[in-house]
């Protein structure tokens, strides 16, 4: 069946395009939604000020795709995962776990467009791709560091010149002083 798209519809087609579909999807799907319409000279003539609002939206999501690829190009993530002492992770890094450590960060990007040939399964760094559009991507840089257990503990280096204890400093003014409110 042959339909006249009112709106943009991923993996089928732009607003005003013609487009063949099975009638079920027509009768059950696009038209009950209002997203399409018999391609009748009317119509195709009635569409044209969709085709250009289309085209508006379309632009404004393409910018703001190109601003987001801008701000992840050269970003970096830091993903804790429990690993064996040899580096080896008992699971994986995927891109379920890169997109959440990514909009941690404050970047928008969905584990779909994050692209990877294979899950992550060992501790290190790696070059990810992400695919905001069909022509919008950019790079980050992924490190897979161990991850710190409840009961391990890693003495921290002295500080320089003295003690880490909170309030031995002598020559400290009470307003330094630890959890003193101003």
């Amino acid at each position: 069946m042959k339909l006249l798209l009112r709106k943009d519809i991923p993996k089928l087609g732009l607003c005003g395009d013609v487009v063949d579909v099975s009638t079920g999807y027509a009768r059950n799907y696009l038209l009950p939604h209002h997203l399409a319409l018999e391609p009748t000279k009317s119509n195709l003539k009635a569409i044209e000020k969709d085709k250009i609002v289309a085209a508006q939206e379309r632009e404004r999501i393409r910018g703001v795709l190109r601003q987001t690829a801008s701000r992840l190009a050269g970003a970096e993530v830091t993903i804790a995962a429990a690993c064996t002492p040899d580096g080896h992770l008992y699971g994986s890094v995927g891109p379920r776990e890169i997109s959440h450590a990514l909009m941690e960060e404050g970047h928008s990007v969905h584990a779909d467009q994050v692209k990877m040939s294979h899950n992550l399964k060992e501790v290190g760094s790696t070059e990810v791709p992400i695919v905001l559009a069909d022509d919008i991507r950019a790079t980050v840089k992924v490190w897979v560091v161990a991850e710190k257990r409840a009961g391990e503990f890693e003495p921290e280096p002295a500080k320089e010149g003295g003690t880490d204890v909170p309030g031995s400093n002598p020559d400290a003014q009470p307003s330094d002083a630890v959890g003193t409110a101003n």
